[in-house]
């Protein structure tokens, strides 16, 4: 189990990530203790990368586990604009005054002076606001040096692409959508490269089923696995048995091949996710079970394998 997870830079900017980011959604659930402990075992492990919202309520979680850690050893990145609303729902506020606030309040709950990275969260339906006030808000607060990079999160690419053809972005974390088994993002990763914008890939088990594998109650995009995409994972495990290759290994390794992607978001419920997180970042796949799932046509023909 390597702790040597390498860096690479985000975007332009001055600002390093360890390749390997632990996405704190599935924490906001868990015990103080064992969100705590979640925290703890991924910097144990190398993995300094804290991807944090407060819609995932996991702010808090982070100001108890981070305590006493020097701040320039970890990176944390959270977001604006998607926020609890106190009744178990949630509101969308992208205005500048909102954007203020909501750094104000993360960084009170985080109990740090700073977050190294801001992310627009989830501005499907709303673009133009996000474009015209949030942005320039966020560019602003980078160029006072109060946080290093700018980005948005979101479950799809083409919004993240239309954000990079109009507005100076370092980064975007991408949940879902440049996996083992979707690859619908090629021609976005393109033109993220060429702009120099680093990827963030997120949902990279797809929900679950490429750490599952295609079981009855298997996950994907959030609800149960249709039985066209249970197939297509069978076809591809039956490919990592046959190599004795795990297919999160194969997920995790796949989707970090891609020059664009500086560094893989993975959410973790549990101290022992982490480690097996860890453990098949490290696992050696040869270099034939890529070349048998691309003869097959499971990936992209233009998908770039490790």
């Amino acid at each position: 189990m390597s702790k040597n997870i390498p860096e690479a830079q985000v975007g332009t900017t001055a600002l390093k990530v360890t390749e390997f980011g632990l996405g704190t959604a599935h924490i906001g659930y868990q015990t103080v203790e064992n969100a705590v402990n979640v925290v703890h075992t991924a910097l144990d492990n190398g993995v300094k990368f804290l991807d944090t919202a407060p819609l995932y309520k996991t702010e808090k979680y982070l100001g108890v586990a981070l305590e006493g850690i020097p701040r320039e050893s970890y990176v944390v990145a959270t977001k604006i604009g998607r926020l609890p609303d106190g009744k178990g729902g949630f509101t969308f506020n992208y205005s500048r005054d909102e954007v203020l606030q909501s750094l104000e309040n993360s960084l009170k709950t985080l109990k740090l002076d700073y977050v190294d990275i801001l992310h627009i969260h989830d501005a499907d339906n709303h673009f133009q606001i996000a474009l015209d006030e949030a942005f320039p808000t966020l560019a602003e607060l980078r160029s006072q040096g109060v946080i290093k990079a700018v980005g948005a999160g979101m479950n799809q690419w083409q919004m993240l692409a239309d954000f990079a053809r109009n507005a100076d972005f370092d980064c975007f974390l991408m949940a879902g959508r440049y996996t083992l088994i979707e690859q619908t993002s090629l021609e976005a990763l393109k033109l993220f490269q060429e702009k120099q914008m680093s990827i963030f890939a997120g949902g990279v088990f797809n929900s679950g089923i490429l750490a599952t594998g295609a079981t009855q109650n298997a996950k994907y995009q959030y609800g149960t696995a249709p039985e066209d995409i249970k197939e297509k994972v069978k076809k591809i495990e039956a490919i990592a048995t046959r190599y004795g290759v795990p297919l999160n290994a194969a997920a995790i390794q796949f989707v970090r091949a891609h020059p664009a992607v500086t560094s893989l978001v993975l959410g973790a419920e549990t101290p022992e996710q982490v480690l097996e997180n860890v453990e098949a970042w490290g696992v050696e796949i040869p270099a034939a079970f890529w070349q048998d799932i691309r003869a097959q046509g499971l990936i992209e023909e233009s998908a770039p394998t490790p």
